[in-house]
């Protein structure tokens, strides 16, 4: 607790002259904190730098399965046909004609006021066979299309306006769609029970007045080599077909006659992104690396020279870091230096793609110069997973024990504050008792002045 007032008696500065002792009593407090910061800013540099080459191990281990070079283009003579080459593809060109496409079933039925039965009784049967009942709450059409919804029976169901019958009353279809492409879409829809449909009783709604199948259910067709005497037909429920080539996705929009011509090429433009995109991670990683450990000098304001040391200088964790990710990146593939495939080293030990060089390797050998890419790719994912790995990972270990440091760090300075506090409280005692004293002393003073005075007085 303060003083409310400096020394009354005394006339000393005496909160001045406790906080100048509390200053010198807070230094090792205040080298704790200084460590602290350190600590914190290295541990805020480590966790960057692992970060970093996490992601670096999960982008190269990708590249360095058989899929991560395997790129390939697709395209289509057509411009209602499209294709995505993947893992797999092989290059090369086929012919077909777009026969049909996939459609759902549409089926209306004629113009009602309302649902001729009460209660509404529908049976659903579909492609395979299954055969589903569906009752609606009332023979409203509103009410008959959400009980078909809701029944989850593959056909969705629409009220449509059909104008006025002849007494003036609204009239309305009910549109029933397949809620999937295809032939296995198809269903057929009967007024009645399914015991009606077994007896034949039930009324099939498409031999009523009015109503009508707007459109047939039917997979999509293509015809491979048409007109000759190898044509064979792929059909798909879907306008989607995956299985015309290895690898290949094909999607369709319009049926014709015209044959399409499909070709398959290697991606060689993707392949070199991929290979840059791996060589510019890894001289990023190192280029960081260089900066936090780079020596920097400035002026103080005495004029003189202060020599700073990066946050990485002379840390042995972080240089064996370094040197996994440079050895992965530089060292000879079965006997080839990387510089063959363009992979070139700066002599400030900065590493990048010369893409001219690499397209030549592509162009000379591409299966070689993809295998080269690859290996590379493994190597770095392993060096890369043993200095990130979140459980025994070089650095993740380095960034655990500093963390443990900072919160030993910090307990003590919280320690301090409580040895501080107590000091203080001590030093303020001491200064309140020295005036009280001081304050005795003087008022003993003046009451011996007093008695001398009198003494004197009286002697006269």
């Amino acid at each position: 607790m303060g003083m409310a007032v400096d020394g009354l008696i005394s006339g000393l500065d005496t909160t001045s002259l406790i906080n100048q002792l509390m200053q010198a009593e807070a230094i090792p407090q205040t080298l704790l904190k200084n460590k602290v910061t350190d600590s914190t800013t290295y541990i805020t540099a480590l966790q960057s730098l692992n970060s970093k080459v996490a992601a670096l191990a999960d982008s190269a281990g990708k590249l360095a399965k058989p899929a991560g070079v395997d790129l390939h283009t697709a395209s289509s003579s057509s411009t209602s046909v499209t294709a995505t080459a993947g893992p797999g593809a092989t290059d090369g060109t086929i012919d077909f004609t777009v026969d049909k496409v996939a459609q759902s079933q549409v089926t209306v039925t004629g113009p009602l006021t309302q649902w001729p039965d009460q209660p509404p009784v529908l049976t659903f049967v579909g492609s395979d066979g299954k055969v589903t009942q569906v009752t609606a709450t009332s023979s409203s059409l509103a009410d008959v299309a959400a009980a078909i919804n809701k029944a989850g029976v593959g056909v969705s169901a629409t009220r449509v306006s059909a104008g006025l019958d002849p007494s003036g009353q609204p009239l309305y279809r009910l549109q029933l769609s397949s809620t999937k492409t295809g032939a296995t879409g198809s269903f057929t829809a009967y007024r009645g029970t399914p015991a009606d449909v077994t007896a034949g009783t039930a009324t099939n709604l498409l031999t009523e007045p009015g109503a009508a199948q707007v459109r047939a259910a039917q997979d999509a067709q293509l015809t491979l080599w048409a007109g000759t005497g190898a044509a064979q037909v792929v059909t798909s429920s879907t306008n989607s077909f995956t299985d015309v080539l290895p690898g290949v996705s094909v999607s369709v929009t319009t049926a014709s006659t015209t044959p399409v011509t499909l070709t398959i090429a290697r991606d060689d433009a993707s392949i070199t992104n991929v290979a840059s995109s791996l060589v510019g991670s890894i001289n990023d990683i190192l280029s960081f690396i260089s900066q936090q450990q780079a020596v920097t000098t400035s002026t103080n304001s005495t004029g003189g020279t202060v020599v700073t040391a990066g946050t990485f200088a002379g840390d042995l964790t972080v240089r064996d870091a370094d040197q996994k990710l440079t050895a992965a990146a530089q060292a000879p593939i079965d006997g080839i230096s990387p510089s063959t495939y363009g992979i070139v080293v700066a002599s400030d030990g900065s590493i990048s793609l010369d893409k001219d060089v690499f397209a030549a390797a592509m162009a000379k050998d591409p299966d070689k110069t993809k295998a080269a890419v690859q290996a590379v790719a493994a190597r770095v994912a392993d060096a890369a997973g043993l200095i990130s790995d979140k459980h025994d990972g070089t650095v993740t270990t380095k960034i655990t024990g500093e963390q443990k440091t900072v919160k030993g760090l910090s307990d003590q300075v919280a320690d301090w504050d409580v040895r501080l506090a107590d000091r203080r409280s001590t030093l303020e005692k001491t200064y309140a008792n020295l005036e009280v004293q001081l304050q005795q002393l003087q008022s003993q003073s003046s009451w011996l002045t007093g008695q001398l005075a009198s003494l004197s007085t009286s002697s006269s």
